[in-house]
């Protein structure tokens, strides 16, 4: 895994926007419609080439497809793991239904959430395996045809977590939780496994190891370190015998555009955090719920083998950071932990359940990146003084 060694890198969390024709494709073939697989392929693969050279010409250095062949960050195991039939879910089942956060503002929910995910659920049933095969090797095919551009530096494939799948998935087929998420674990390392041998990083989204306290309003924060504990141990269990030097790491507390007066604070579970079997941990560092959270690092023992990926810029907000304040934002977190551990991330992903809750505009988004990779340059000249 690449550091900043002579300046600061930059990259994201994976989910980048998907043209509207693919979206659509996606929203038929979730829905059960029929989609001709050349047409769907062809776009797949079309989309992939196009946001690739966005990020290569936004000058981003550690970049990936986008997830374009994915219906969502979670989603798209759906159609890799054997074990499932679709699930309906109760008409007009909100997003972060039953949560702390939708409990508190009730009414702002009301008004700004969509529809609910685009996707059907779907429900455990029988024994999980692996099934993927042919889609995660068109996946890597076409990074590999794409991401050759000199410029870029690495290319990571974004995965959803055991914990992430348990958590969206429901279980009516195994005893216990521990054994749904443990034969979860063992499935997706298949496609862990796979991707670090086509010779790129795997990054884990983990989103519910951050979002647990704001969606268990029964539960403490003692309650959710112990929930936590045995999702991180079953995910180190799937990552076992992977190189740690291959492995991203995110966790973050989802797309939402909300008050998030609920989310746990990073100095409950950071230990947790760093405990994951990886080289380089991404979090949210770049929206007012968060942004303090840096001096956190201060007293925190990061391991000398582990790199951050702090957020500097956000999906939470359509303003798009000047780059002055990514830069100040990133000499932060590089004065504590040091320049070449620090690479500049986003919050989160910037498309990752197209129909679900309102996201950041296409537009907007490239221009994030440009302040983004600005933003890095000037930490960059001022963190090696240069003139």
């Amino acid at each position: 895994m690449k550091r900043s060694s002579e300046r600061i890198l930059t990259t994201h969390t994976g989910s980048l926007p998907r043209p509207d024709a693919l979206v659509e494709l996606h929203l038929t073939r979730a829905r059960g419609g029929s989609v001709p697989d050349a047409a769907y392929e062809g776009a797949v693969a079309a989309a992939v080439d196009a946001v690739v050279r966005r990020q290569i010409e936004a000058g981003v250095d550690l970049i990936d497809d986008g997830e374009q062949s994915k219906a969502g960050f979670v989603a798209y195991s759906n159609e890799r793991l054997a074990g499932f039939e679709p699930y309906k879910r109760p008409p007009g089942t909100k997003p972060f239904a039953g949560s702390r956060e939708l409990r508190d503002f009730p009414e702002f929910y009301d008004q700004h959430s969509g529809p609910g995910g685009h996707v059907d659920s779907v429900i455990c049933t029988g024994p999980i395996s692996y099934k993927g095969d042919a889609q995660l090797k068109r996946d890597l095919a076409n990074l590999k045809r794409t991401a050759t551009h000199p410029s870029v530096t690495e290319v990571f494939v974004p995965c959803a977590s055991p914990a992430s799948i348990e958590g969206w998935q429901m279980n009516a087929y195994y005893k216990t939780s521990a054994e749904y998420l443990h034969a979860i674990a063992d499935a997706m390392r298949h496609e862990y496994q796979a991707i670090v041998d086509a010779g790129f990083l795997v990054q884990l989204d983990d989103p519910w190891l951050a979002m647990r306290y704001m969606m268990d309003p029964d539960g403490s924060i003692a309650d959710v370190l112990k929930w936590g504990r045995i999702r991180v141990d079953a995910l180190n269990y799937a990552l076992r015998d992977i190189p740690m030097d291959r492995i991203r790491y995110h966790t973050c507390y989802g797309i939402n555009m909300g008050p998030r007066t609920s989310d746990l604070e990073l100095k409950h579970f950071v230990d947790l955090v760093l405990s994951v079997h990886a080289g380089a941990f991404s979090f949210e560092a770049a929206n007012p719920r968060h942004e303090h959270e840096w001096q956190l690092w201060e007293n925190v023992k990061l391991p000398d083998d582990k790199l951050i990926i702090p957020g500097v810029v956000t999906h939470t907000s359509v303003l798009v950071e000047h780059p002055e304040v990514v830069a100040q934002r990133i000499v932060r977190f590089a004065n504590v932990v040091g320049r070449e551990r620090v690479i500049a991330g986003t919050d989160c992903g910037f498309a990752t359940n197209p129909g679900g809750v309102p996201e950041i505009h296409p537009t907007v988004v490239w221009a994030k990146f440009a302040s983004l990779v600005e933003g890095a340059r000037i930490a960059s000249d001022a963190l090696w003084k240069r003139t």
